[in-house]
């Protein structure tokens, strides 16, 4: 099993627009595709403004099937196009569990 660790930074401001879209627009859209959401996070201490989703898959190879298949869906187009300007940066990181790892 992976983790895909996503980190999105929105500009000043524009945190809960994000969060509210995403809740009504994209959840149900990636539930639907990548099925297993680990966590889904706002930072409250630390740098802010910061956006944290976790997704588990079985593989990379299971990660890039299931969001090529997102990516054909008009309902998720219309949610990264409703998205423009929002974000500061967004960064990607694959994380692999060790043995001891309770998620595996």
């Amino acid at each position: 099993m992976i983790i895909d660790h996503r980190t999105y930074v929105t500009h000043h401001g524009r945190l809960q627009e994000f969060v509210d879209r995403y809740e009504k627009m994209a959840l149900g859209v990636q539930q639907q595709y990548l099925e297993r959401l680990v966590g889904y996070f706002v930072t409250d201490i630390g740098p802010l403004n910061q956006v944290v989703h976790l997704w588990a898959y079985d593989s990379l190879d299971d990660r890039d099937a299931r969001r090529s298949r997102m990516e054909k869906d008009p309902a998720w187009k219309a949610f990264k196009e409703a998205n423009a300007g929002v974000f500061k940066s967004q960064e990607n990181k694959i994380l692999k569990p060790v043995h001891f790892s309770p998620i595996k």
